[in-house]
């Protein structure tokens, strides 16, 4: 008996604990996303006329045509507006804030190896397999479609890195397809905001099961840089807001 009581207790613990660690985690992605919205506030002066105009334009809508339908349906549309215009000022935040931080970060050293860590989905991402001294660097992606390299940095200097990476790479990987982007804003090049879209664009070539396959090949091919010679990141500015990124993707 004092077993099954201890047991009861022990079990209604854990759950108290774990009620306490939830409650916890979703108070500080509230502070979080107050915190960005503050940020993004002082800097975008267009976010709250944008964000309130969407709201009250969707909820007078609402309005309007609960009225005109009359009845229960206009105790219906009217809430129903309230939170759809909630609803879409949030998206407004979440894309201009995403703006704002791919803005912060173009154009600096590192800043494709951020995005690159930061991709949703299914992406197995290995910063740095090539470098230069001039902080020109080529990161390997392996996905769906294949095998990405990505560089960053001057164009001349990179792209002999990628054909490089792509002869070593090809000798390892067989038919799997290999697709090679730079990041920049001139000719055949992809700009950094637009990275993440231009990959999903890709077609699916392989399974997941060969994309861990690939990833332990290419794992012995290890790395031509060294952690020093690697960039590190975006500038303090934008490294500050990839927490505000990531809580804008949860919300």
């Amino acid at each position: 008996m004092a077993k099954t009581t201890r047991s009861k207790a022990e079990v209604k613990a854990a759950k108290a604990e774990a009620k306490a660690t939830r409650k916890a985690a979703s108070k500080q992605r509230r502070s979080q996303l107050w915190q960005a919205f503050q940020i993004q506030r002082k800097e975008d002066k267009r976010l709250l006329p944008y964000m309130i105009g969407a709201f009250v334009l969707i909820v007078a809508a609402s309005v309007v045509a609960g009225v005109f339908a009359g009845g229960i349906t206009m105790f219906t549309l009217i809430p129903l507006g309230v939170v759809l215009g909630a609803l879409v000022a949030f998206i407004i935040f979440a894309r201009r804030a995403q703006k704002a931080v791919y803005h912060k970060a173009e154009g600096q050293a590192g800043a494709a190896a951020w995005a690159l860590e930061n991709l949703r989905g299914k992406w197995r991402v290995t910063p740095g397999v090539a470098a230069t001294g001039h902080l020109d660097a080529v990161h390997r992606v392996i996905g769906r479609p294949g095998v990405i390299f990505v560089g960053e940095g001057s164009a001349a200097r990179v792209k002999p890195l990628l054909a490089q990476e792509k002869k070593r790479t090809a000798r390892l990987v067989g038919d799997v397809p290999i697709y090679d982007v730079v990041i920049g804003n001139g000719t055949d090049e992809v700009p950094l905001a637009k990275l993440e879209r231009h990959l999903n664009k890709l077609p699916a070539n392989i399974t997941v099961k060969q994309m861990d396959s690939l990833e332990s090949r290419l794992g012995a091919l290890g790395s031509k840089v060294g952690p020093a010679a690697m960039p590190k990141g975006p500038m303090p500015n934008a490294a500050k807001m990839r927490g505000m990124q990531r809580t804008v993707r949860r919300r």
